[in-house]
């Protein structure tokens, strides 16, 4: 297959990446606390945990899985809590136990609570206190029988411990673990494992080590298997994506995305093999609290999505933020918009480095260098190992500057769905191209544009609209805060443009938001029918506009157009 992307590789990143340096994902971080051993692998609330000591608990976790809670290889094992040091301990005692990983969004209803338990055919879980009364309410119907409950500061020092949770127990419904069946103490399991013996299991490529469910926003959701294969060579494909601007054992992550999103998983664990520190954000909703944190120490890099760049470039306080020790913005889980990439630049001194992933493909596969100087507007090129074609419909080549389907083959791409046969055949071609539901075009550099999600393209009298491009154009205006643009039925059109927004001024109005559409778009994608909420607008856990939500939302539902377009 010709590569045209790799002429645009930085200087010491490889076309191909090394699949056989590691067994397994156990392998390569057992590899990383070896190497590291003495310095901070994730810091919390002001403590950190060194490698050393993440490499000893999870060691005790993973003893204790085997022994006491008398689990087996290939039990999948749930994960249901923020980014606190107990995730990663957690996460790598499974791993190390021959286990599989199954991410719980905390905030998921008792509905989304027990499909995703069901599905996965889960036999434990860790949870935050925080959410246990969530999972009071499904439990009996689950296939779970070991329940280990942590509170907020079960590891911090002894003091701050105390305090910690005795402030959260105060401010926080909780459900006494003995309500929960099979509940241990989340310090009683590491204690019991401390003095069990931890069996060595072989673990090769096609082992699974997760099931990472899609965020559901296409309907119900779904488990992507990935293997420990998968995450080797997506940790080693972002390792040596990045290698151009980090150093080994000198550099500091702001992890203000949730762990138990798969961005920021592969995020964490790419930065955790180079002996990086990650400074673990439990909750940047809470901007006052976030900039304390990256207030009180330089950081060199962080993960985030354009929802939250923006909203730390509103943020009061940031401006006071010492950016100059940055060496690298990562945005990813959705697209960026200009108006927030050209404030990003102007502020931090370094652009918004966008890339591009599924869950199904564990989740890096296009990504721009990390040598760029602006923003481009592009998702990039294909990462090393990682083939990229723009297909039709039928599953045929489309000409280079044509949009098509963007479609990737590597081996971070899954191995299918959890139980689900016709969905996995679905979503490959029959000679293995994974459909992504993009849809994209690729330039004669090999760089690639992503127009949209195929399911959102809207057609008006036979044209294609892609909603982030109107979105982008919306942005743009200094008085829109949030925008969506979606298809509502048109008798003339067959599909209109509705655009739902959230402004800054009470004053914006709709001659207002037309006018300036006219100056930026053609006349088939101006908005025939604009919608103005007080409210933010609906967004997945990693902040994505969730524009099905609105097209379902009867409020949404287009009242008599504004303006003909």
């Amino acid at each position: 297959m010709n590569k045209p992307w790799l002429k645009q590789y930085p200087a010491g990143v490889p076309a191909e990446i090394d699949m056989q340096r590691f067994a397994s994902l156990v392998d390569m971080l057992s590899d990383s606390c070896k190497r590291f051993a003495d310095l901070p692998a994730y810091r919390s609330m002001g403590v950190a945990m060194s490698f050393r000591e993440l490499d000893e608990a999870s060691h005790a976790f993973a003893a204790w899985l085997q022994g006491s809670a008398g689990l087996q290889r290939g039990d999948r094992v749930a994960l249901m809590m923020p980014n606190l040091l107990q995730y990663p301990v957690a996460l790598f005692g499974i791993l190390r136990a021959g286990m599989v990983v199954v991410n719980v969004n905390p905030l998921y209803t008792p509905r989304e609570l027990k499909h995703q338990l069901r599905d996965a055919d889960v036999r434990a879980i860790v949870v935050l206190e925080n959410f246990a009364h969530t999972l009071e309410q499904v439990i009996a119907e689950t296939a779970v029988r070991k329940v280990v409950t942590t509170e907020v500061g079960d590891l911090l020092p002894t003091l701050k411990r105390l305090l910690t949770n005795a402030v959260v127990k105060h401010v926080k419904k909780m459900v006494p673990a003995w309500r929960l069946p099979g509940s241990v103490r989340w310090r009683d399991a590491l204690a019991a494992g401390r003095a069990l013996p931890l069996a060595a299991l072989p673990l090769g490529h096609d082992d699974l080590a997760f099931l990472q469910y899609t965020g559901g926003t296409t309907g119900v959701a779904k488990g992507a298997q990935l293997s420990h294969g998968n995450m080797v060579a997506n940790v080693l494909q972002v390792g040596a994506w990045m290698s151009p601007n980090l150093r080994e054992g000198q550099e500091t992550l702001i992890l203000p995305l949730p762990m138990y999103h798969v961005f920021a998983l592969t995020g964490a664990l790419s930065f955790f093999s180079q002996g990086a520190q990650a400074v673990l954000i439990a909750n940047p909703r809470d901007m006052p609290d976030f900039l304390k944190v990256l207030g009180s120490a330089p950081f060199t890099a962080i993960i985030g999505v354009n929802t939250l760049f923006r909203a730390m470039l509103d943020a009061p306080g940031f401006a006071a933020i010492d950016l100059k020790p940055l060496k690298l913005a990562v945005a990813g889980g959705m697209a960026v918009q200009q108006v927030v990439a050209q404030r990003w630049k102007q502020r931090a001194g370094v652009p918004l480095v966008e890339g591009y992933g599924l869950t199904e493909t564990s989740p890096v596969a296009i990504a721009n260098p990390v040598t760029i100087q602006e923003w481009s507007g592009q998702i990039g090129v294909p990462v090393p190992s990682t083939e990229v074609a723009i297909l039709d419909d039928d599953g045929g080549p489309i000409a280079l500057g044509e949009v098509g389907e963007i479609c990737l083959r590597g081996p971070q791409v899954m191995k299918g769905y959890w139980n689900q046969p016709q969905e996995s055949a679905k979503v490959f071609t029959p000679n293995g191209w994974l459909r992504t539901g993009d849809m994209g075009l690729m330039d004669e550099h090999g760089s690639i544009r992503i127009t949209d999600r195929k399911k959102d393209m809207i057609v008006v009298s036979g044209f294609k609209v892609f909603p982030n491009e109107i979105e982008d154009v919306l942005t743009l205006h200094p008085d829109v805060l949030e925008a969506a643009a979606i298809g509502v039925k048109d008798e003339r059109s067959g599909e209109a443009v509705k655009v739902v927004i959230v402004p800054t001024s009470p004053a914006l109005t709709e001659a207002e938001v037309l006018a300036h559409c006219k100056r930026h778009l053609t006349a088939y994608k101006i908005p025939r029918v604009v919608e103005f909420r007080s409210e933010p607008l609906p967004k997945s856990n990693i902040g994505k506009i969730l524009r099905r939500e609105l097209r379902d939302d009867k409020v949404a539902s287009p009242a008599a157009p504004a303006v003909t377009a």
